[in-house]
Protein backbone atom coordinates (compact mmCIF):
# COMPACT_ATOMS: atom_id res chain seq x y z
CA UNK A 1 0.00 0.00 0.00
CA UNK A 2 1.35 3.50 -0.80
CA UNK A 3 2.44 5.74 2.05
CA UNK A 4 -0.85 7.62 2.21
CA UNK A 5 -1.36 10.13 5.00
CA UNK A 6 -4.72 10.28 6.73
CA UNK A 7 -6.32 13.63 5.87
CA UNK A 8 -6.56 16.39 8.42
CA UNK A 9 -9.95 16.17 10.16
CA UNK A 10 -10.82 19.74 9.19
CA UNK A 11 -9.69 19.31 5.57
CA UNK A 12 -12.27 19.22 2.76
CA UNK A 13 -10.22 16.47 1.09
CA UNK A 14 -12.11 13.65 2.77
CA UNK A 15 -15.41 15.13 1.62
CA UNK A 16 -14.07 15.10 -1.94
CA UNK A 17 -12.86 11.52 -1.57
CA UNK A 18 -16.27 10.35 -0.32
CA UNK A 19 -18.12 12.11 -3.14
CA UNK A 20 -15.68 10.82 -5.76
CA UNK A 21 -16.21 7.27 -4.49
CA UNK A 22 -19.99 7.66 -4.69
CA UNK A 23 -19.68 9.05 -8.23
CA UNK A 24 -17.56 6.07 -9.28
CA UNK A 25 -20.03 3.60 -7.76
CA UNK A 26 -22.95 5.24 -9.60
CA UNK A 27 -21.22 4.56 -12.94
CA UNK A 28 -20.42 0.89 -12.25
CA UNK A 29 -22.30 -1.45 -14.56
CA UNK A 30 -21.74 -4.61 -12.52
CA UNK A 31 -23.69 -4.18 -9.28
CA UNK A 32 -24.13 -7.71 -7.96
CA UNK A 33 -27.36 -9.55 -7.24
CA UNK A 34 -29.96 -8.36 -4.72
CA UNK A 35 -30.90 -10.94 -2.07
CA UNK A 36 -34.23 -12.42 -3.13
CA UNK A 37 -34.94 -15.09 -0.52
CA UNK A 38 -36.50 -12.44 1.74
CA UNK A 39 -39.33 -10.90 -0.34
CA UNK A 40 -38.92 -7.33 0.95
CA UNK A 41 -35.21 -7.30 0.05
CA UNK A 42 -35.89 -8.53 -3.48
CA UNK A 43 -37.72 -5.29 -4.32
CA UNK A 44 -34.83 -2.92 -3.45
CA UNK A 45 -33.23 -1.26 -6.47
CA UNK A 46 -29.60 -2.28 -7.10
CA UNK A 47 -28.97 1.31 -8.25
CA UNK A 48 -28.82 2.51 -4.65
CA UNK A 49 -25.47 3.44 -3.10
CA UNK A 50 -24.74 5.34 0.09
CA UNK A 51 -21.68 6.07 2.20
CA UNK A 52 -21.17 7.82 5.54
CA UNK A 53 -17.87 8.43 7.32
CA UNK A 54 -17.88 9.78 10.88
CA UNK A 55 -14.52 10.92 12.19
CA UNK A 56 -13.26 10.78 15.77
CA UNK A 57 -14.02 14.49 16.21
CA UNK A 58 -17.63 13.98 15.10
CA UNK A 59 -17.23 15.34 11.57
CA UNK A 60 -19.54 13.44 9.22
CA UNK A 61 -19.05 13.06 5.46
CA UNK A 62 -21.82 11.51 3.39
CA UNK A 63 -22.63 10.92 -0.26
CA UNK A 64 -25.22 9.15 -2.36
CA UNK A 65 -28.17 7.52 -0.59
CA UNK A 66 -26.62 7.92 2.86
CA UNK A 67 -29.91 8.88 4.50
CA UNK A 68 -32.07 6.11 3.03
CA UNK A 69 -32.89 3.37 5.55
CA UNK A 70 -32.20 -0.26 4.67
CA UNK A 71 -32.40 -3.58 6.48
CA UNK A 72 -29.11 -4.03 8.35
CA UNK A 73 -29.57 -7.81 8.62
CA UNK A 74 -26.40 -9.47 9.97
CA UNK A 75 -24.74 -6.18 10.88
CA UNK A 76 -27.07 -6.34 13.89
CA UNK A 77 -24.93 -9.24 15.12
CA UNK A 78 -22.25 -6.76 16.18
CA UNK A 79 -24.68 -4.98 18.49
CA UNK A 80 -26.16 -8.26 19.74
CA UNK A 81 -22.67 -9.58 20.55
CA UNK A 82 -21.88 -6.37 22.43
CA UNK A 83 -25.03 -6.74 24.53
CA UNK A 84 -24.46 -10.45 25.20
CA UNK A 85 -20.89 -9.84 26.37
CA UNK A 86 -22.27 -7.21 28.71
CA UNK A 87 -24.81 -9.71 30.03
CA UNK A 88 -22.69 -12.84 30.53
CA UNK A 89 -19.10 -11.75 29.85
CA UNK A 90 -16.55 -14.28 28.66
CA UNK A 91 -18.87 -17.15 29.60
CA UNK A 92 -20.33 -16.55 26.15
CA UNK A 93 -17.27 -18.20 24.60
CA UNK A 94 -18.21 -21.54 26.13
CA UNK A 95 -21.17 -21.61 23.73
CA UNK A 96 -19.78 -19.80 20.66
CA UNK A 97 -16.33 -20.01 19.07
CA UNK A 98 -14.06 -17.29 17.76
CA UNK A 99 -12.75 -18.84 14.55
CA UNK A 100 -13.59 -18.08 10.91
CA UNK A 101 -16.06 -20.61 9.57
CA UNK A 102 -14.93 -20.94 5.98
CA UNK A 103 -18.56 -21.78 5.23
CA UNK A 104 -21.65 -19.93 4.08
CA UNK A 105 -23.47 -17.78 6.65
CA UNK A 106 -26.34 -20.27 7.02
CA UNK A 107 -24.35 -23.52 6.82
CA UNK A 108 -25.31 -26.43 9.08
CA UNK A 109 -22.35 -28.64 8.09
CA UNK A 110 -19.94 -27.87 10.92
CA UNK A 111 -22.42 -28.09 13.77
CA UNK A 112 -22.52 -31.88 13.97
CA UNK A 113 -18.76 -32.42 14.13
CA UNK A 114 -18.39 -29.52 16.59
CA UNK A 115 -21.22 -30.67 18.87
CA UNK A 116 -23.57 -27.76 18.29
CA UNK A 117 -20.99 -25.04 19.06
CA UNK A 118 -21.00 -22.46 16.23
CA UNK A 119 -17.64 -21.28 14.92
CA UNK A 120 -18.24 -17.58 15.68
CA UNK A 121 -21.02 -15.15 16.65
CA UNK A 122 -21.29 -13.64 13.16
CA UNK A 123 -22.55 -16.69 11.29
CA UNK A 124 -26.27 -17.37 11.65
CA UNK A 125 -25.86 -20.29 14.07
CA UNK A 126 -23.64 -18.22 16.35
CA UNK A 127 -26.01 -15.27 16.27
CA UNK A 128 -28.93 -17.54 17.17
CA UNK A 129 -27.04 -18.68 20.28
CA UNK A 130 -26.36 -15.02 21.11
CA UNK A 131 -30.11 -14.36 20.75
CA UNK A 132 -30.78 -17.26 23.12
CA UNK A 133 -28.47 -15.59 25.66
CA UNK A 134 -30.12 -12.18 25.20
CA UNK A 135 -33.59 -13.64 25.60
CA UNK A 136 -32.82 -14.47 29.22
CA UNK A 137 -36.06 -14.34 31.16
CA UNK A 138 -37.69 -11.98 28.68
CA UNK A 139 -40.35 -12.46 26.08
CA UNK A 140 -39.09 -11.76 22.53
CA UNK A 141 -40.92 -8.42 22.34
CA UNK A 142 -39.16 -7.20 25.51
CA UNK A 143 -35.77 -8.42 24.32
CA UNK A 144 -36.02 -6.76 20.92
CA UNK A 145 -37.20 -3.60 22.66
CA UNK A 146 -33.99 -3.63 24.70
CA UNK A 147 -31.90 -4.08 21.57
CA UNK A 148 -33.70 -1.28 19.76
CA UNK A 149 -33.12 1.05 22.71
CA UNK A 150 -29.45 0.07 22.74
CA UNK A 151 -28.95 0.77 19.03
CA UNK A 152 -30.85 4.06 19.29
CA UNK A 153 -28.64 5.12 22.19
CA UNK A 154 -25.47 4.21 20.28
CA UNK A 155 -26.59 6.23 17.26
CA UNK A 156 -28.13 9.04 19.37
CA UNK A 157 -31.20 8.68 17.16
CA UNK A 158 -34.66 7.73 18.44
CA UNK A 159 -36.11 7.36 14.93
CA UNK A 160 -34.43 3.99 14.24
CA UNK A 161 -37.09 1.33 13.83
CA UNK A 162 -37.78 -2.29 12.94
CA UNK A 163 -39.15 -3.04 9.49
CA UNK A 164 -41.99 -5.41 10.37
CA UNK A 165 -42.46 -6.42 6.73
CA UNK A 166 -38.88 -7.68 6.62
CA UNK A 167 -39.28 -9.43 9.98
CA UNK A 168 -42.37 -11.28 8.78
CA UNK A 169 -40.60 -12.22 5.56
CA UNK A 170 -37.74 -13.66 7.61
CA UNK A 171 -40.20 -15.71 9.64
CA UNK A 172 -41.94 -17.05 6.54
CA UNK A 173 -38.75 -18.00 4.67
CA UNK A 174 -36.26 -18.76 7.46
CA UNK A 175 -36.34 -22.54 7.20
CA UNK A 176 -32.57 -22.97 7.45
CA UNK A 177 -32.43 -20.78 10.54
CA UNK A 178 -35.23 -22.84 12.06
CA UNK A 179 -33.22 -25.97 11.29
CA UNK A 180 -30.04 -24.48 12.79
CA UNK A 181 -31.86 -23.48 15.99
CA UNK A 182 -33.48 -26.89 16.41
CA UNK A 183 -30.20 -28.66 15.73
CA UNK A 184 -28.39 -26.63 18.40
CA UNK A 185 -31.28 -27.16 20.81
CA UNK A 186 -30.75 -30.90 20.37
CA UNK A 187 -27.17 -30.32 21.60
CA UNK A 188 -28.40 -28.16 24.49
CA UNK A 189 -26.81 -24.99 23.12
CA UNK A 190 -30.18 -23.31 22.52
CA UNK A 191 -32.06 -23.35 25.82
CA UNK A 192 -35.24 -21.38 25.18
CA UNK A 193 -38.10 -22.41 22.89
CA UNK A 194 -36.88 -22.12 19.32
CA UNK A 195 -39.79 -19.96 18.19
CA UNK A 196 -39.01 -17.37 20.86
CA UNK A 197 -35.28 -17.29 20.09
CA UNK A 198 -35.97 -16.87 16.39
CA UNK A 199 -38.59 -14.22 17.09
CA UNK A 200 -35.83 -12.12 18.60
CA UNK A 201 -33.30 -13.04 15.93
CA UNK A 202 -35.55 -12.24 12.96
CA UNK A 203 -36.61 -8.88 14.41
CA UNK A 204 -33.02 -7.97 15.21
CA UNK A 205 -32.08 -8.58 11.57
CA UNK A 206 -35.01 -6.40 10.45
CA UNK A 207 -33.70 -3.23 12.12
CA UNK A 208 -33.68 -0.51 9.45
CA UNK A 209 -30.96 2.15 9.47
CA UNK A 210 -29.36 4.58 7.06
CA UNK A 211 -25.61 4.76 6.46
CA UNK A 212 -25.47 7.89 8.61
CA UNK A 213 -27.25 6.16 11.49
CA UNK A 214 -25.21 2.98 11.16
CA UNK A 215 -21.89 4.83 11.14
CA UNK A 216 -23.05 6.73 14.22
CA UNK A 217 -23.97 3.49 16.01
CA UNK A 218 -20.53 2.02 15.31
CA UNK A 219 -18.58 4.90 16.84
CA UNK A 220 -17.93 3.11 20.14
CA UNK A 221 -15.81 0.56 18.28
CA UNK A 222 -13.76 3.41 16.82
CA UNK A 223 -13.44 5.08 20.23
CA UNK A 224 -12.06 2.22 22.36
CA UNK A 225 -15.50 1.26 23.63
CA UNK A 226 -16.76 4.71 24.63
CA UNK A 227 -19.74 6.60 23.28
CA UNK A 228 -18.12 9.71 21.78
CA UNK A 229 -20.94 12.10 22.69
CA UNK A 230 -21.79 11.02 26.23
CA UNK A 231 -18.34 9.71 27.13
CA UNK A 232 -19.91 6.69 28.82
CA UNK A 233 -18.34 3.28 28.46
CA UNK A 234 -20.27 0.91 26.20
CA UNK A 235 -17.64 -1.82 26.50
CA UNK A 236 -14.10 -1.91 27.86
CA UNK A 237 -11.24 -1.01 25.50
CA UNK A 238 -10.13 -4.66 25.64
CA UNK A 239 -13.58 -5.88 24.62
CA UNK A 240 -13.89 -3.27 21.85
CA UNK A 241 -10.54 -4.44 20.48
CA UNK A 242 -11.71 -8.05 20.50
CA UNK A 243 -15.01 -7.26 18.78
CA UNK A 244 -13.04 -5.45 16.08
CA UNK A 245 -10.74 -8.48 15.77
CA UNK A 246 -13.73 -10.76 15.23
CA UNK A 247 -15.13 -8.36 12.64
CA UNK A 248 -11.83 -8.48 10.77
CA UNK A 249 -11.53 -12.27 10.79
CA UNK A 250 -15.19 -13.37 10.71
CA UNK A 251 -17.33 -10.41 9.62
CA UNK A 252 -17.84 -11.48 6.01
CA UNK A 253 -18.49 -15.22 6.38
CA UNK A 254 -16.45 -17.25 3.88
CA UNK A 255 -15.38 -13.98 2.24
CA UNK A 256 -13.75 -12.58 5.39
CA UNK A 257 -10.19 -13.19 4.21
CA UNK A 258 -10.86 -11.50 0.88
CA UNK A 259 -12.45 -8.49 2.60
CA UNK A 260 -9.50 -8.14 5.01
CA UNK A 261 -7.07 -8.51 2.10
CA UNK A 262 -8.78 -5.76 0.12
CA UNK A 263 -9.60 -3.25 2.87
CA UNK A 264 -7.56 -4.04 5.99
CA UNK A 265 -10.50 -2.90 8.14
CA UNK A 266 -12.70 -4.67 10.69
CA UNK A 267 -16.10 -4.91 9.04
CA UNK A 268 -19.48 -6.61 9.26
CA UNK A 269 -21.74 -7.14 6.29
CA UNK A 270 -25.43 -7.92 5.90
CA UNK A 271 -27.42 -9.36 3.00
CA UNK A 272 -29.37 -6.09 2.86
CA UNK A 273 -26.22 -4.71 1.21
CA UNK A 274 -24.82 -2.77 4.14
CA UNK A 275 -21.33 -2.92 5.62
CA UNK A 276 -20.18 -1.34 8.89
CA UNK A 277 -16.40 -0.82 8.91
CA UNK A 278 -14.16 0.57 11.62
CA UNK A 279 -10.85 2.40 11.37
CA UNK A 280 -9.90 2.23 15.09
CA UNK A 281 -9.22 5.65 16.56
CA UNK A 282 -10.00 7.30 13.22
CA UNK A 283 -13.46 6.72 11.76
CA UNK A 284 -16.68 4.72 11.76
CA UNK A 285 -17.82 4.00 8.22
CA UNK A 286 -21.03 2.64 6.72
CA UNK A 287 -21.67 1.81 3.09
CA UNK A 288 -24.76 0.43 1.39
CA UNK A 289 -25.30 -1.07 -2.03
CA UNK A 290 -27.95 -3.82 -2.24
CA UNK A 291 -26.26 -5.95 -4.92
CA UNK A 292 -24.28 -8.83 -3.41
CA UNK A 293 -21.29 -10.82 -4.61
CA UNK A 294 -21.20 -14.62 -4.69
CA UNK A 295 -20.35 -14.72 -0.95
CA UNK A 296 -23.38 -12.66 0.05
CA UNK A 297 -21.49 -9.41 0.70
CA UNK A 298 -22.13 -6.04 -0.94
CA UNK A 299 -20.20 -5.92 -4.21
CA UNK A 300 -19.93 -2.15 -4.52
CA UNK A 301 -19.80 -1.62 -0.77
CA UNK A 302 -16.61 -3.67 -0.60
CA UNK A 303 -15.13 -1.84 -3.59
CA UNK A 304 -16.02 1.53 -2.06
CA UNK A 305 -14.23 0.66 1.18
CA UNK A 306 -11.23 -0.52 -0.79
CA UNK A 307 -11.14 2.84 -2.58
CA UNK A 308 -11.49 4.71 0.71
CA UNK A 309 -8.51 2.88 2.22
CA UNK A 310 -6.43 3.47 -0.93
CA UNK A 311 -7.01 7.21 -0.57
CA UNK A 312 -6.63 7.48 3.22
CA UNK A 313 -4.23 4.76 4.38
CA UNK A 314 -6.70 3.70 7.09
CA UNK A 315 -5.92 -0.01 6.93
CA UNK A 316 -5.10 -1.41 10.38
CA UNK A 317 -1.97 -2.82 8.76
CA UNK A 318 -0.76 0.62 7.69
CA UNK A 319 1.77 2.17 10.15
CA UNK A 320 0.17 5.59 9.65
CA UNK A 321 -3.08 4.29 11.16
CA UNK A 322 -1.51 2.27 13.95
CA UNK A 323 1.05 4.86 15.06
Amino acid sequence: MPDAQAPDLASPDLASIVHDIAAEMRLRAERGTVADYIPALATVSPDRFGIAVIMADGTCHTAGDADEAFSIQSISKVFALTMALGAVGDALWQRVGREPSGSAFNSIVQLESEHGIPRNPFINAGAIVVSDILLGNHEPREAIGEMLRFVRALASDETIRIDETVAQGELQTGFRNIALANYMRAFGNVRHPVEKVLGLYFHQCAIAMSCRQLAAAGRYLMARGRHPESGRSVVSPRRARRINALMLTCGHYDGSGEFAFRTGLPGKSGVGGGILAIAPGVASIAVWSPGLNERGNSLLGTLALERLVEHTGWSVFDPVTTA
